[in-house]
């Protein structure tokens, strides 16, 4: 066993000492020792039913065999770090995270790990871990939140938001807003729509990293603590057989994991963290292929923010397997790959079948012919501009109109809450990229202050920074390179034409070359705004490209 190496022999005799302080018997030690890593806290939301978990994946660990210890990860709740400097510190955890966890693992010489996250940044670091790590390791997550009721109808944390934004057009009254306050949220788990973390945690699934119904069955539900169970037996047959992360999240299961995006149409952020998750598994993502997987998969769910459907709903519906059973169909899938559960994709999905075409579409009666995100490019995105296509209104698949422009999220949203934006206008958010923030915010205090003024159908929003998955509308988020770096959106001035053309995959400004080179050779560096300790650090990473760095900037 891996944990010989702190259990066995006479040098180990100190070691052992310190097991018995922790009072581990003879028995116990002689057991395979199993981390189980938990992100439980008590400030967020999809984190604080977790410890419940933690006791359900010991308990099937010790039934198989094995010895279970916990120890922590961290997690920041993605909605209370919203629309402050919190949210420079959100996406740089995702890197703390995968860091912190391997740290712990090869410390103390685990020969297989249970990962136990929930939340945007939390579940793809631990990913990362697991692949850099590569010991037998099992997912189980959280769950996603019930979602809420307000005026007889289903809600969730994105209501919330764009809640504010219409109290603030004067379509709503105080009260109305307390009341969505009171009721969008109205459980423990991870936010009800097609979010990040949801996105997150059915990848996990569809990648094979994950039990059946990890991405769906709600935090509240006492099934997901019987899958916790499972976790725990499981991990203890893969440790038997051998089976690693690197055998599961091989390229193909990647491909199977975008193909699955773009059918349920997952959050944009995906698109930052399956290549980075990829990369700790020695395979190497080039985003260009997401709109070639995109060309030939059709989009099934419109989960909230895209619909009005949500994860409670595609639960009962079959969950992510179903959706996989039906993209089997067209022979989308490589269903030969060995996953978590010991068995193949193809036997996992074998019996797993749509309940609900409601919720999720028949494949031969789609949302759409294509997926739900697309990888803009054009001369105001050279690299990529990435949008959640399931999420934009057919009226603004393809617009033109003249550039408003911020050099914050802050400025934008004064303007969008005075009246200064009008229909037609496309913001330009920029100078909030990975260094230029530094950090990459979320931009979903803007989109629900444009949806929120009742603008979402004619008013589309760019910008360096990124979308939370609960975002909708034409929100073209991570536009590569960043203005921090001289990309061409530093470039762009009052009133320029944006051509936004969703369908045919790109974004440009209507300026000669001529005059962007000129721009260009007139462009003067801005030094991002840091505070000290961390953010600081991370400002000087993401420059030189470290390893411990969310992006590298080109």
């Amino acid at each position: 066993m891996r944990s010989d190496a702190v259990k066995c022999g006479m040098q180990q005799a100190p070691h052992r000492s310190l097991f018995n302080a922790l009072g581990l018997t003879k028995e116990e030690m002689d057991k395979p020792l199993i981390g189980i890593v938990s992100s439980y806290n008590e400030i967020v939301p999809g984190h604080m039913n977790l410890d419940k978990l933690v006791e359900a994946v010991k308990l099937g660990v010790a039934m198989a065999g094995g010895t279970p210890r916990m120890f922590p990860a961290i997690a920041v709740c993605d909605g209370i770090a919203m629309g402050h400097v919190g949210m420079k510190y959100s996406l740089v955890t995702r890197d703390l995270i995968a860091d912190s966890t391997e740290c712990m693992a090869m410390a103390h010489q685990f020969d297989a790990l249970v990962m136990i996250p929930n939340c945007d940044k939390n579940v793809p670091g631990l990913l990362m871990a697991a692949a850099r790590l590569n010991i037998p390791t099992v997912f189980v997550s959280g769950g996603p939140m019930l979602a809420g009721h307000v005026k007889g109808e289903r809600r969730s944390l994105s209501s919330m938001f764009e809640a504010v934004g219409s109290y603030a057009a004067g379509s709503m009254t105080e009260e109305d807003v307390l009341e969505f306050e009171n009721k969008a949220c109205p459980t423990c788990g991870s936010c009800s729509g097609m979010y990040t973390a949801n996105s997150m945690n059915c990848l996990t699934e569809a990648i094979g990293m994950g039990l059946q119904g990890n991405g769906t069955i709600p935090a509240v539900y006492s099934e997901r603590i019987k899958l916790a169970k499972h976790a725990g037996m499981k991990v203890m047959e893969l440790l038997e057989k051998n089976i690693r992360p690197r055998d599961i999240m091989t390229k193909e299961a990647f491909m199977n994991a975008l193909t699955v995006d773009m059918a349920l149409g997952c959050s944009t952020n995906t698109m930052l963290h399956l290549p980075a998750i990829a990369h700790e598994a020695g395979v190497e993502l080039d985003m260009d292929i997401a709109n070639e997987i995109s060309a030939k998969t059709p989009n099934l769910c419109h989960l909230a923010p895209a619909g009005y459907t949500y994860m409670e709903q595609l639960n009962e519906a079959g969950g992510v397997y179903a959706v996989m059973n039906e993209l089997s169909k067209k022979n989308l899938l490589n269903l030969d790959l060995i996953t978590a559960t010991g068995k193949t994709v193809g036997e996992n999905i074998k019996n797993v079948y749509n309940k609900d075409p409601e919720v999720i579409r028949p494949i031969e009666n789609p949302y759409s012919q294509t997926g739900g995100i697309a990888v803009l490019k054009g001369n105001l995105a050279p690299d990529s501009g990435v949008v959640k296509r399931s999420a934009v209104v057919p009226e603004m698949m393809v617009h033109e109109g003249p550039a408003r422009v911020f050099d914050c999220e802050e400025d934008a949203i004064e303007a969008i809450k005075s009246g200064k934006i009008v229909a037609g206008d496309v913001v330009v958010i920029r100078y909030e990229g990975p260094k230029g923030g530094p950090g990459m915010r979320e931009m979903l205090n803007p989109t629900s202050a444009i949806a929120g003024m009742g603008l979402g159908s004619c008013v589309a929003l760019i910008t360096d920074g990124r979308f939370s998955g609960a975002s909708r509308g034409a929100s073209i988020g991570h536009i590569s390179p960043e203005a921090a770096v001289g990309g061409p959106i530093a470039l762009v001035e009052e009133g320029d034409i944006i051509s936004i053309d969703i369908p045919n995959n790109k974004l440009n400004v209507l300026v000669s070359e001529e005059e962007l080179a000129k721009r260009k050779a007139a462009w003067t560096p801005r030094e991002p705004k840091v505070t000290n300790g961390y953010l600081a650090r991370y400002a000087k990473m993401v420059t030189s490209g470290n390893r411990g760095a969310v992006l590298e900037v080109k």
